[in-house]
């Protein structure tokens, strides 16, 4: 009976959270519209979900997210100074290749869009075989260094997230 009333309880708490974060204020109505939304949503949704992603520890995308929010706010501060301080003759932008131990479509996913949202790079394809990212580094003057960070500080987390 729950799984049929809420076949995806994360998704359905997301919903709700986004919503009242976009209404931002509360009132009854929002938060009952919030919750008939997180009902009705996934129940429409739920056959486009036929393999639902598994997650190993769910904690340890708490501490992902937390890794990635602070990566974020140091990117910033880095390409900010990039495009202040740093001349154009000096700049060392690259084209990388990430090879992926990854093999699960959600955790990929997760990959490329952590490497999107950090400033300064950007996830511009995925090989056909799905073994491989390619990235833009706006400054990489070691561009095996930056393969090794994406590697140790995301993949090698998302890893232990996602089976």
């Amino acid at each position: 009976m729950m799984t049929r009333l809420l076949p995806h309880p994360l998704l359905s708490v997301l919903i709700v959270l986004t919503w009242m974060m976009l209404v931002n204020s509360f009132s009854w109505a929002s938060l009952v519209f919030a919750v008939l939304l997180g009902i009705v949503v996934p129940q429409i949704t739920d056959a486009y979900w036929p393999d639902r992603p598994r997650i190993r520890h769910p904690l340890r995308m708490i501490e992902y997210v937390l890794i990635v929010l602070w990566d974020i706010c140091k990117a910033d501060v880095v390409v900010g100074q990039i495009i202040l301080f740093k001349p154009n003759r000096n700049l060392r932008p690259a084209w990388i290749t990430v090879p992926l131990d990854l093999t699960s479509p959600e955790a990929i996913a997760v990959l490329a869009s952590t490497i999107t949202l950090t400033p300064g790079t950007l996830t511009a394809d995925l090989s056909e075989d799905g073994h491989a990212l390619l990235v833009h580094c706006l400054h990489a003057p070691d561009p095996q260094a930056v393969i090794d960070e994406i590697k140790s500080r995301y993949e090698a987390r998302l890893k232990e997230i996602f089976p």
